[in-house]
């Protein structure tokens, strides 16, 4: 199971973006995170194109299918759109990995159980 921000465990940090120009600013070490694709459909094109770690929140199974195609490192989303979208992911060997938002710690057994590929705490977004 990915473990991401959580106090203990040495992890990347996301960066929110809301322009390609926020993309050049950002750190080379950080994922960048764009919210909602159907917004950022253009910056995460950009990602692809220049071989950049992004991740993508998404809502919906088609969100996801979308966010693989384009390539995204990672995909974030609550607990209800991952138990919906996970068993496709594995099903098409998605090489996007689903990530649920936690902001407590108490859940993550919960959602190892769920077969879920990871967590994010808020912790590891800027």
């Amino acid at each position: 199971m990915i473990i991401i921000g959580h106090p203990w465990i040495k992890s990347q940090k996301f960066a929110k973006v809301f322009s390609i120009e926020d993309i050049q600013k950002s750190k080379a070490e950080d994922i960048i995170l764009l919210e909602p694709l159907v917004d950022s459909h253009t910056y995460a094109k950009h990602c692809q194109d220049n071989a950049i770690p992004f991740a993508v929140v998404i809502s919906s199974l088609k969100d996801a299918l979308f966010a693989n195609a384009l390539g995204a490192k990672y995909m974030l989303c609550e607990e209800d759109t991952a138990l919906i979208v996970q068993p496709i992911a594995q099903e098409y060997l998605f090489d996007t990995r689903i990530l649920v938002l936690l902001h407590n710690e108490k859940d993550i057994s919960k959602i190892a159980r769920e077969h879920i590929d990871g967590v994010i705490f808020t912790e590891a977004i800027y």
